[in-house]
């Protein structure tokens, strides 16, 4: 017993060196919810309407949810936070790791244009190292920045975003062990993946944060519901720093009903994967596709003779997929439809002249 308050104490003090000075000595907001959590009573405490279906607050830690992802993960529930979307577990990561305009984040192009956003809004400077051919991470080129004290936070995105392929978990935990920083791995499209998601090592690296969502494989794209999961002590930071109510009743009464149809999403996963495939094997047998790259996700990035000028052309035959020879030279990326969707989309390509 002694032992694990030992390692816990340990580890609050790790982390609490790499948080802003100004967020461990923050006051947090304290709503109406935290101070009564009960669920009988006449609620006059929290300024709300008496009247309507929406007028209560939602619970602001998402207890019942956390509860069935703990469940479902086999992970504690207070190593889950539950964020508006996984773009605010990033922008929170910014808010309490780094000092806008003095430290530093650190990512692998080309991936998830957010990292860009949220280091921009929060005047961090991000750091990008380029990916390899095979798009995996070069160790050679990331050990030199292990020394920069100023570098806080590290964003590896696998399966990657526009790539599509897993991140060696090899490179992942090389890069836990050395770099002294926050890493924040994020795994939007995990349940896509053949490769397990790295959850199970945040009992093992303290500075590691898993990020998911329920808008790629749980269909709920609309609902803004994504999932951080770090030790007790991140998770407490989060929940400091965000605001009272980020997460509403609708989106966790959403994320709550896809958790009771695990067969609904078990269906729908198998058939986009199947669909993936079909729809990468005829995309191959068109002069106009050069190469469709690997990939452990719900699209495909395939390269082109020219993507701008197919990417115009699939527009004007109303089928949008997204142009992405910014990041990958003439290559666009193709988010896996229904069948029908493909067959459009594949149709099309055929029909180009």
């Amino acid at each position: 017993m002694q032992l694990h308050l030992d390692l816990k104490k340990l580890t609050m003090c790790k982390i609490e060196k790499l948080v802003r000075p100004n967020i461990l000595n923050l006051l947090p907001y304290s709503s109406a919810r935290d101070e009564f959590n009960g669920k009988e009573g006449i609620f006059l405490d929290a300024n709300e309407n008496p009247y309507g279906n929406l007028n209560r607050y939602p619970d602001p830690y998402q207890i019942e949810l956390k509860t069935k992802l703990a469940q479902l993960k086999q992970t504690p529930l207070e190593t889950i936070f539950i964020g508006n979307g996984s773009d605010e577990i990033i922008d929170l990561a910014f808010r309490i790791f780094c000092e806008p305009g003095k430290d530093k984040a650190l990512t692998f192009s080309p991936t998830y244009g957010m990292y860009d956003v949220s280091a921009a809004i929060n005047n961090v400077e991000l750091l990008k190292i380029p990916l390899n051919d095979s798009f995996q991470i070069d160790l050679q080129k990331i050990i030199p920045f292990f020394m920069d004290a100023s570098i806080k936070l590290l964003f590896i995105c696998s399966p990657n975003n526009p790539t599509g392929n897993t991140i060696d978990s090899k490179a992942i935990e090389f890069i836990l062990h050395n770099f002294k920083g926050i890493v924040i791995v994020d795994e939007a499209y995990i349940d896509f993946s053949k490769d397990a998601s790295l959850l199970g090592l945040i009992t093992t690296y303290t500075n590691l944060i898993i990020s998911q969502t329920f808008s790629k494989a749980w269909g709920l794209a609309a609902a803004r519901v994504g999932m951080a999961y770090a030790n007790e002590t991140i998770v407490s930071f989060y929940n400091k720093v965000k605001p009272p109510y980020n997460v509403s009743e609708l989106n966790q009464k959403a994320a709550l009903n896809a958790l009771n149809n695990q067969n609904i999403f078990d269906e729908n996963r198998s058939a986009i994967l199947a669909e993936k495939q079909i729809l990468k094997t005829e995309l191959l047998k068109l002069n106009v596709v050069r190469n469709v790259y690997p990939s452990d996700a719900n699209f495909l990035l395939v390269e082109l003779e020219n993507a701008n000028e197919v990417y115009t052309y699939l527009v004007e035959q109303q089928v949008v997929v997204r142009n992405r020879t910014t990041q990958v030279k003439n290559c666009i990326r193709i988010s896996v439809g229904t069948s029908e969707e493909n067959q459009k989309l594949v149709t099309a390509l055929k029909n180009r002249v």
